[in-house]
């Protein structure tokens, strides 16, 4: 076996033993919950640039496969489990995790102790580290402190699609709406083709007209990496389209670009969330959903009351039961909403899975010309039998 050493920026060091690619990598540190769905973790755009730690000890049981996969490739920068399987064991599996990772080129470490590793980072916070087989602790430390800072960092564009194309929709096309590819995952327009809606993904510089022109029933936000006070470019798109009172729909990064379109701030959390079992309080139908999430900021806006802006008032839809944070948008003049977690679920559970619902019973309204399109009320009703 090769030796392997993880460093964290304050200098706390892990020995193991080389799980995937050998080499060198440079990240920040987090740590993720789920049991399940290492697959799609993987392969989320919004890890990139982080050195993702599986907290569950046991990882790559059920192997690699042909379906699970979020996106083309894997796009952590770095992977760290505690007790990797020795072969894989499900008759879906087409191979083992620990090849695919060589064959991606993802360097990984093994036989640390996940449990002191993510107490560390809950007690300290997430924060800048390397994983290599080649360097000693001295020269990795100094590499990771020279490193990037995930605050600042604007990598929506990396992950990107370089060019727009078309999920099209199961059955019957109802309506048309435009993606903005900041990271989008493909179980997103799997989900809305489902509802007989045609997604045309754009690329995460995308303008408000490309948007509009692309979107005739819709726009919809999607998950991503960085930090969202870094892709302005996104933020001026946004204001474009509720500007047009298009329909708007956003999920994790698409939750914190529209915040700052509406004029809030967003701001680092300490940890982040990252897992499939954070629940959440939807306020408007005042029930509590288990979710899937993977987010280190979060927007900054009040709890107790709405807040001004120029698009009429925003409300906190949707709060964190673990630390209050806010969870979700809706604006109440303005057909707009959004979410902070995945409720397209891959991995995790399927307790959101209505609001792509909720998203085509708002193309509904705006279609019917209702002048209550975006208010309360309707949307919940429609989309989950609830009561507002």
């Amino acid at each position: 076996m090769t030796e392997a050493l993880l460093v964290l920026e304050d200098g706390r060091t892990f020995r193991g033993e080389s799980y995937g690619a050998t080499g060198t990598t440079l990240g920040e540190a987090v740590f993720a919950t789920g049991m399940t769905g290492y697959q799609e973790t993987l392969t989320d755009p919004s890890y990139a640039g982080q050195i993702v730690t599986m907290t569950a000890p046991h990882i790559g049981n059920t192997g690699v496969n042909d379906e699970d996969d979020e996106s083309s490739r894997m796009w952590v920068a770095g992977f760290v489990v505690r007790d990797p399987a020795r072969r894989p064991a499900n008759w879906r599996a087409t191979g083992s995790l620990d090849d695919e990772l060589v064959a991606q080129g993802v360097v990984g470490i093994s036989g640390i102790d996940t449990r002191a590793l993510t107490r560390h980072l809950r007690d300290r916070g997430a924060m800048r580290a390397g994983i290599s087989t080649e360097l000693d602790a001295e020269e990795l430390l100094a590499r990771v402190t020279a490193s990037a800072s995930m605050t600042g960092a604007d990598l929506a564009p990396t992950v990107s699609t370089e060019r727009p194309y078309v999920v099209p929709p199961v059955g019957e096309k109802r309506y048309q709406i435009a993606a903005l590819d900041l990271g989008i995952k493909s179980a997103t327009p799997r989900h809305l083709a489902e509802l007989g809606v045609e997604t045309h993904v754009l690329p995460a510089t995308a303008t408000a007209e490309e948007l509009l022109a692309a979107g005739p029933d819709g726009v919809f936000l999607s998950n991503g990496p960085g930090d969202p006070a870094a892709a302005d470019y996104a933020v001026e798109a946004v204001r474009g389209v509720l500007d047009a009172r298009r329909p708007l729909f956003g999920i994790c990064f698409g939750n914190q670009i529209l915040g700052r379109a509406l004029g809030l701030g967003t701001y680092k959390l300490r940890f982040g969330h990252r897992g499939l079992n954070q629940p959440v309080l939807d306020r408007v139908s005042g029930t509590v959903r288990v979710t899937s999430h993977n987010h280190g900021f979060a927007v900054d806006a009040p709890l107790d009351r709405t807040t001004d802006t120029p698009y009429g008032p925003v409300e906190v839809s949707h709060v964190g039961l673990n630390d209050q944070v806010v969870e979700g948008l809706r604006l109440l003049e303005t057909p707009a909403f959004s979410v902070q977690f995945h409720p397209e679920s891959a991995a995790g559970p399927h307790d959101a899975g209505s609001l792509f619902q909720r998203f085509v019973d708002l193309m509904d309204e705006a279609r019917a010309g209702s002048a209550h399109a975006g208010g309360p009320g309707t949307q919940v009703q429609h989309s989950t039998g609830e009561k507002a």
